[in-house]
């Protein structure tokens, strides 16, 4: 499904609503409840149930609240991420937070999904994932793509990588599962200093709890996904509805179905499988970085 705003009259329905209303809709039928039962919880008819399960009405936090606790949902984390949700959609329809200056729509739309996700599944081809990226990857990787007097907007956009990548550090960091082609590692972006220090930093990065890296070999031969990169994210239990993101050329695409999210959910499973485990996949990342070195 094409990432979009619809409007009719003065409804709009947002991709993170209907993110959040779907979530609510998975944990009503799970259940067994109908949209009658939710609308006696929130003392409203049931057309408005309709409404926020379509993802055409902002959300109050009192009936999230309350509707989890009618469905059953009692896990601390999945509540707080649904409210999380809620007020990131909110503050998206008043342009609040701070990706809402970033110059491009689109990037300002996944970012704010990536900052309330509670984990993203993530499939590269080309280049180290933008939550893994030093500085001096990042400029080197965007000087090919603006004219001598946008300078500037690099710093902008190291920037922005900064303020993504602090999500994988704190209290509740973002969990990351990334599935990077070989080809990511070996392509020279900056020479070989600005690489060998992206690879470091790679290898770092294994370290931390929150992040899974696997890499898939050249040796693996065919292999899934060759269609393209896309990014999967978690905002419930692993049972949930998740969206999938695929940024193109001049255009962005959400998948938002149950049945789309669960098919690149599988499709990802197969990329897994065929790559390398996560300590082999250090070992690789070792050493390719000692192969730029000499």
């Amino acid at each position: 499904m094409t990432q979009r705003r619809v409007s009719t009259g003065n409804r709009v329905s947002t991709v993170l609503a209907r993110q959040l209303g779907g979530q609510l809709l998975a944990f009503r039928e799970a259940a067994g409840l109908n949209q009658s039962r939710a609308a006696e919880v929130l003392s409203a008819q049931t057309a408005k149930v309709a409404k926020m399960e379509r993802g055409w009405v902002p959300f109050r936090d009192p009936d999230i609240i309350a509707l989890c606790k009618l469905y059953g949902v009692e896990d601390a984390e999945v509540v707080d991420g649904l409210l999380r949700l809620a007020k990131l959609d909110r503050d998206r329809r008043k342009a609040k937070g701070w990706w809402s200056a970033l110059d491009q729509g689109n990037l300002r739309e996944y970012i704010a999904m990536e900052d309330v996700a509670l984990k993203v599944r993530l499939w590269q081809l080309s280049v180290i994932p933008g939550l893994f990226q030093t500085p001096e990857y990042t400029r080197a990787l965007a000087v090919p793509e603006i004219s001598p007097d946008e300078i500037d907007h690099i710093e902008r956009v190291v920037d922005v990588r900064r303020r993504r990548q602090a999500r994988l550090y704190g209290d509740h960091p973002l969990q990351v599962h990334a599935v990077i082609w070989e080809a990511a590692l070996r392509q020279m972006i900056g020479g070989p200093r600005a690489m060998g220090q992206q690879l470091a930093h790679l290898r770092e990065l294994t370290e931390l709890p929150n992040v899974h890296i696997q890499l898939l070999p050249f040796r693996a031969g065919g292999y899934p996904g060759v269609g393209g990169p896309f990014n999967i994210l978690s905002f419930a239990d692993e049972g949930a509805v998740d969206v999938i993101h695929m940024d193109g050329l001049g255009s962005t695409v959400w998948v938002e179905g149950e049945q789309e999210s669960a098919a690149y959910a599988q499709l990802f499973g197969r990329l897994c499988a065929a790559s390398l485990s996560p300590y082999d996949s250090v070992q690789l990342i070792e050493g390719i970085g000692k192969e730029m070195s000499e």
